[in-house]
């Protein structure tokens, strides 16, 4: 690898990354929060600085990246990215250990939601907002954001989004991978002002309205308020909040088809129809089981809606308590950990498509015990899946489940009871957010000790890039030539 290249292009990134920070140091200026000025400040200059230094100097220096290369610079960009939203929070101390500000970052970024804050709301309002903004940025996926200039410093970007995004198969929806992040960027920009508008006009000022509409499209799950969502007790922002989770947790290349006039190749999309079938129906089950506790249809309805779109988006937002709930409308919410949104979303966990087709390859296991000389096909989108894609998914299951019992096991070893370990697992490998029991919806992972923390920030950053790209350099081939 060119080792050089790879630190030039990580100090380019940086320095875009850097140069977001803008936003949230305006935001301390107009409040008066010099306690953070600081914060903001230093990580600009530094970056800035570096990031236009390589630009200028390692011009002759080019990388051509393959595959092995694009994993790496992509765990590098995160990883990066990781420690430099780390730094508002240390060096502003409104998040004095490193550790912890590390693992709130990396929650950020990672769209997770977990937080170790046990009161937001003292925060600065800029510091929230970053909180909230690293969700966006890397909810579209934070390496997304540079693809669209890598071919002015001669690199192509392809490899950098398959390693990146989710989902068992990669691929461009314009010929121009550059492009591509563009439209998917325009599209998510959109919904940005969009839901934005919304929340204003349903009473968020607009800090507190474009925090939560980062967090919302991100399907992150950090709020400003300590209540989420249920601080405002309002059922239009419930409602708001709820439609816009489901949109974010849509394949955004869908959207770009809708646009360009092929809207007949979203009506067949077998894992949108699935996704949506599963939100239908979980909502439905909750809204009836919790109907004696809520005391109204409308009013059961709005809160299961909400958490239902909460959970399955792995949003993380919360409306009200439910681990208060019927223990029967519980396991629909502990059921749907483990789905999460549909590839190419911002949601996370295993994703709807990878289900569709373990249920579709159990059936033809089933229909081929009936029929031991029939031959049978997997077919989603009205297309045949490709036998690789299929091992792929099952591979990704095993994995998935592997790291969820090693991240259960160590969550045991710092006195976690097994319900909150294991749910802290699901959470924070499915880049949930909240869980049950001591990391329920109204607490927060503060008390584990640092090295647990380190862990769970690995395992989120494995959840987020689709567990291969961070845990591809623990086997040995990879290092191999």
């Amino acid at each position: 690898m060119n080792f050089l290249a790879l630190i030039r292009l990580t100090l380019i990134f940086l320095m875009i990354m850097a140069v977001t920070m803008i936003f949230p140091l305006c935001t301390a200026f107009y409040y008066g929060e010099e306690q953070v000025y600081a914060g903001f400040l230093i990580p600009i200059v530094i970056f800035c600085v570096l990031g236009i230094a390589a630009f200028l100097i390692g011009k002759k220096n080019k990388l051509v990246i393959k595959s092995r290369t694009g994993f790496t610079l992509v765990a590098i960009m995160w990883l990066a990215a990781s420690f430099l939203g780390a730094l508002p929070f240390v060096i502003s101390k409104t998040i004095p250990s490193f550790a912890d500000a590390f693992f709130e970052s990396v929650s950020g970024f990672t769209t997770t939601g977990a937080t170790i804050l046990s009161d937001v709301e003292v925060l600065p309002r800029s510091i929230n907002l970053w909180r909230t903004q690293m969700h966006w940025l890397g909810g579209m996926g934070i390496v997304a954001l540079t693809v669209a200039i890598l071919p002015l410093l001669g690199v192509g970007g392809f490899k950098l989004i398959k390693a990146e995004t989710t989902g068992p198969e990669k691929g461009k929806i314009t010929p121009k991978i550059g492009v591509t992040a563009k439209i998917l960027w325009f599209i998510y920009l959109g919904f940005t002002v969009v839901q934005t508008v919304l929340l204003m006009f349903a009473g968020m000022d607009f800090i507190d309205a474009i925090a939560h509409t980062f967090a919302t499209l991100g399907t992150g799950g950090f709020s400003t308020k300590n209540a989420s969502i249920g601080y405002y007790n309002s059922p239009l922002i419930d409602w708001i909040c709820t439609v816009f989770m489901i949109l974010a947790g849509v394949n955004f290349s869908l959207y770009y088809k809708i646009i360009i006039g092929k809207g007949k190749e979203v009506f067949i999309n077998t894992e949108l129809k699935v996704y949506l079938g599963i939100i239908f129906f979980s909502i439905l089950g909750c809204t009836i089981l919790l109907l004696p506790q809520y005391g109204s249809f409308s009013e059961s309805l709005r809160y299961s809606a909400f958490q239902v779109a909460s959970i399955i988006t792995t949003t993380g937002f919360i409306t009200d308590d439910y681990s208060l709930w019927v223990p029967s409308a519980q396991m629909i919410l502990f059921f749907l950990f483990f789905i999460g949104g549909c590839s190419g979303s911002t949601g996370g966990s295993i994703k709807v498509v990878r289900w569709a087709i373990l249920w579709k390859q159990l059936k033809n296991e089933v229909k081929k015990m009936i029929h031991p000389h029939g031959v049978f096909a997997i077919r989603m989108n009205k297309q045949i899946v490709q036998k690789s894609v299929i091992l792929t998914v099952i591979s990704f299951f095993v994995l998935y489940f592997i790291l969820l019992l090693v991240t259960t096991f160590i969550g045991t070893l710092a006195g976690a009871d097994l319900l909150t370990a294991f749910s802290a697992s699901l959470a924070l490998v499915g880049n949930v957010g909240p869980g049950f029991a001591a990391v329920g919806p109204v607490e927060n992972y503060g008390f584990f000790p640092d090295i647990v923390k380190w862990w769970y920030s690995f395992a989120m950053l494995a959840g987020r890039l689709e567990l291969y790209t961070m845990l591809i350099f623990f086997f040995p081939d990879f290092w191999k030539k």
